[in-house]
């Protein structure tokens, strides 16, 4: 495959670019798309681009001093009428115009007017962070509750806040606790007391409301864990396409959910840092700030080493899965780990589950480990829960086991 660099030395286009009226943002523009280690077809396109908007604001006479976002998104919309407008060419304008920007060529983007509710948030999520030690992980959590409590209950803002009583926050709960599931409903109960007891805290309101704040009941252990069989889960790691890079990069990472256990987040954090390939171990950042020494069975180990070494692209990164496309940086979050078990998942033809991720792995060890003969204590300590009961859902799943705990039926049969 042409990199970027072998095809810049021999394109046509490029010099015309570069020869033209804005030769020395092209060169830096090219040398970003050398950075992010754009391919040959890549480059083209994101020049082409840049090329056909310097002609469309010349035909419309105006100067490159005053492109913006809003100006690009004209420019797309009158691209669309002549062609198919592709999932990178926005995000291949928008590196045009951080070159305009860092060479002060154009104006410093405006930012975005905090609405009343975001304020209000903002203040809070510093609440959370300095006085209550949460992480922003667990912060962020908190926001699509408190932003719909905000949007129905003070709509003005901040003005609002010393108004709201038992009354509503009752109301408001009543009205919204059946819209999800109740685990759902615990965690919306969960992130209202944590603001109404901050509203009190700080004086803006005068009523201590976390206490009225009910309880949504759950009963604990109540569902069956999801799983996969073990020729199930075999059957989506023989569906990778390990004769690609990307394949033996999502090989790699199946192997590591379905081997390890390991959550969609803890994959995407992994860095080449914490992988000791002489003590064979990997260090896991766990939930709840833990950090866990974790082994790496032979064909885990050798299903990342393949990808090291034929399937991760060149970058300074330290991440140790990188996205496939350019720019090769790690991972946002873990949501895009999911998004390949659940890709993974419906090519092996595994659908009608009730979770279609990368958690149906993690069950599907713990089944499988348990009917192995492995004990629900070696279970937790291999999964890093911290509560026991975590654990006990799946004594559930051995069917044959709970039989003989079962009483006699009248007649004989058990």
């Amino acid at each position: 495959m042409i990199t970027a660099e072998e095809y810049l030395n021999k394109s046509r286009l490029f010099r015309r670019l570069k020869n033209g009226a804005h030769g020395e943002l092209v060169e830096l523009y090219a040398a970003r798309l050398v950075e992010f280690g754009l391919a040959g077809q890549g480059t083209w396109r994101c020049l082409n681009l840049v090329g056909d908007l310097l002609d469309w604001m010349a035909s419309r006479r105006t100067r490159l001093t005053n492109v913006d976002e809003r100006m690009v998104e004209r420019y797309l919309r009158h691209r669309a009428g002549k062609q198919t407008i592709q999932p990178g060419d926005q995000a291949a304008l928008k590196q045009w115009l951080f070159i305009l920007r860092t060479t002060s060529t154009i104006a410093p983007q405006a930012l975005p007017a905090d609405t009343p509710q975001e304020q209000i948030f903002a203040k809070f999520s510093d609440y959370l962070q300095s006085e209550r030690g949460l992480t922003a992980r667990t912060i962020v959590r908190h926001l699509p509750t408190i932003r719909r409590f905000l949007c129905e209950v003070c709509p003005a803002g901040a003005s609002d806040l010393s108004k709201i009583r038992q009354e509503e926050v009752i109301r408001y709960i009543e009205s919204h606790a059946q819209d999800w599931s109740p685990r759902s409903g615990k965690a919306m109960c969960w992130s209202l007391r944590a603001f109404l007891r901050y509203l009190h805290h700080t004086g803006l309101n005068p009523l201590a409301l976390a206490g009225c704040v009910p309880s949504i009941r759950q009963w604990k252990l109540a569902s069956l864990p999801t799983y996969l069989s073990a020729a199930q889960v075999q059957m989506v790691l023989d569906g990778c396409d390990r004769a690609t890079a990307m394949g033996r990069r999502d090989y790699a990472i199946l192997m590591l959910l379905a081997k390890l256990g390991l959550r969609a987040d803890e994959v995407a954090t992994l860095t080449l840092d914490d992988v000791d390939w002489r003590a064979g171990e990997m260090l896991v950042r766990a939930k709840g700030r833990q950090r866990a020494g974790m082994p790496i069975p032979p064909d885990v180990g050798t299903a990342v080493v393949a990808y090291l070494r034929d399937g991760r692209p060149k970058s300074s990164c330290r991440r140790l899965f990188l996205r496939s496309f350019a720019p090769h940086t790690g991972f946002a979050s873990g949501g895009a780990i999911t998004m390949i078990a659940k890709t993974a998942l419906e090519r092996a033809g595994i659908r009608g589950y009730a979770h279609q991720g990368a958690h149906i792995f993690r069950h599907s060890l713990a089944t499988e480990l348990l009917r192995s003969g492995a004990t629900l204590s070696e279970i937790g300590q291999l999964l890093r829960h911290r509560n026991h009961d975590t654990t006990r859902i799946y004594a559930k799943v051995d069917i044959e086991a709970l039989r003989t705990l079962s009483l006699p039926w009248p007649g004989g049969a058990q």
